[in-house]
């Protein structure tokens, strides 16, 4: 397949110009003699470990979520594509895969907001913390309050603790997110579950390949969060 076909599919369903100005979605590296594209390795972050994998496995290229702030020492001439941020805000993106996860999708309501996702799920916070445990069974909770009951719960895949009062602000009296700092989270004034970064942005890779289609064989990286319990 046309690896610019393959771009083309992506960029229909997460537009480029969508990302955030910060961002460095779109090619990392684009080497003309792959055009015709037999193997793609999707992954979260593209690492040495990933490239030498794509290289064992005779990929063309590779597809990642987060964006590469370096290009990989071995590379190797290995095309590399990612899309971040304009992923994030896309409908049926990085944190829907969440909420879909969870078989909560029919519970969504709208919201105007680039990377908060809400759903309006009456239940209890033992219980919701046994949903989320499914995708993450080290996911850590944030109950300043006490809180036993949840009514209104907001999503955002990553780092998303940035949003918590513009959750607290649209109703949510809870958040669901990753990569939670000590001072936000002991000064939050709504429940909020930090399930990991890695955690709550892996599920998006099936999307990926979804988006891309059958034209092309997929192999999933072997990746793992690089945090361990001791």
């Amino acid at each position: 397949m046309y690896k610019y076909d393959i771009i083309k599919r992506i960029e229909d369903f997460a537009p480029l110009e969508t990302q955030e100005d910060w961002d460095c979605s779109g090619w990392v590296v684009n080497v003309g003699s792959y055009d015709n594209i037999d193997k793609v390795v999707l992954c979260l972050t593209v690492t040495n470990d990933v490239v030498r994998q794509a290289k064992e496995q005779n990929c063309d290229l590779i597809i990642s979520h987060h964006p590469c702030f370096y290009i990989p020492l071995d590379w190797s001439g290995i095309n590399i594509y990612c899309a971040h941020t304009n992923m994030d805000k896309a409908k049926g993106g990085t944190t829907d895969t969440i909420i879909g996860e969870l078989g909560l999708s029919n519970y969504k309501i709208n919201v105007e907001h680039d990377f908060l996702r809400m759903i309006k799920y009456r239940t209890t916070v033992d219980v919701f913390s046994k949903l989320l445990k499914q995708i993450s069974p080290n996911a850590r909770l944030i109950n300043n309050n006490n809180v036993t009951e949840l009514n209104k719960i907001a999503f955002c895949a990553g780092s998303g603790s940035e949003f918590l009062n513009e959750a607290k602000e649209l109703g949510a009296d809870c958040l669901v997110t990753g990569d939670l700092k000590f001072h936000t989270a002991i000064e939050s004034p709504i429940i909020v579950y930090d399930i990991g970064h890695f955690e709550s942005e892996i599920l998006v890779l099936p999307v990926f390949e979804k988006i891309i289609g059958k034209d092309v064989k997929i192999v999933y990286a072997d990746e793992h969060s690089p945090f361990n319990l001791i």
